[in-house]
């Protein structure tokens, strides 16, 4: 496995009962299985294709006893008598992945644990753990293959745990940490927002929210580079 998927795997809690939605070759589950920590996964997909390579991997691994595939969109794939704890959700973005989330929570389902890695549209990950009880119990930021990841893991508390403008834009642990790919990310940020800002000014009918929020956006990242 790769950096993201061995770090996604860290953050699962041992015995638990997984739901891997959008499951890459269910590469997550078959490890966790093969090292002990869990015993029982599903491997979901809303493409078949995908899907027939876990299916393929598990089989291949002589796991198929504690990994069942379901094919289906987001969460719909789980049923109440699953008794599923975790759920892991990675390589989406952040609107659709709250979007999952939020049909299932409709749909009565909470979920005691939530590993996420949105690759866009974070911080709104963030709003939804928030507004929904759920505390950011860990958060890691790492680079790989060109490409920068926030991995967060949740847990469902009884009250909720407010976050800051700032620790909702960054992620609470990962300001607190400020490794060096903070910087490596955000400096790369600051330079698109600065650019997007110039473009807005040029357009012919002004957006004049959009400009006010990018505004915000460089100035909070000029203030945590600058910190």
């Amino acid at each position: 496995m790769n950096l993201r998927l061995n770090t996604l795997a860290k953050m699962v809690d041992e015995n638990t009962r997984l739901a891997d939605i959008g499951t890459d070759h269910a590469y997550l589950p078959i490890e966790l299985v093969k090292e002990g920590k869990i015993n029982f996964a599903i491997a979901s997909d809303i493409a078949a294709g995908p899907l027939q390579n876990a299916k393929d991997d598990i089989q291949e691994a002589g796991l198929q006893d504690k990994i069942e595939t379901r094919l289906g969109a987001g969460l719909e794939t789980i049923k109440h008598e699953d008794k599923i704890d975790t759920v892991v959700i990675a390589g989406m973005g952040g609107k659709l992945m709250s979007q999952i989330l939020e049909d299932a929570d409709q749909n009565g389902f909470k979920f005691k644990n939530l590993v996420l890695e949105p690759n866009i549209g974070e911080a709104g990950v963030r709003i939804w753990l928030m507004n929904h009880n759920y505390k950011i119990l860990d958060e890691d930021l790492i680079a790989e293959a060109g490409h920068t990841y926030e991995l967060i893991k949740a847990e469902l508390v009884k009250e909720k745990a407010s976050l800051t403008e700032e620790e909702i834009f960054f992620g609470p642990f990962i300001l607190k940490e400020k490794n060096p790919v903070f910087y490596q990310k955000w400096q790369g940020q600051l330079n698109y927002y600065k650019k997007l800002l110039v473009n807005l000014n040029k357009a012919r009918q002004k957006d004049n929210e959009r400009i006010e929020q990018v505004k915000r956006n460089i100035e909070l990242i000029e203030g945590e580079l600058n910190d």
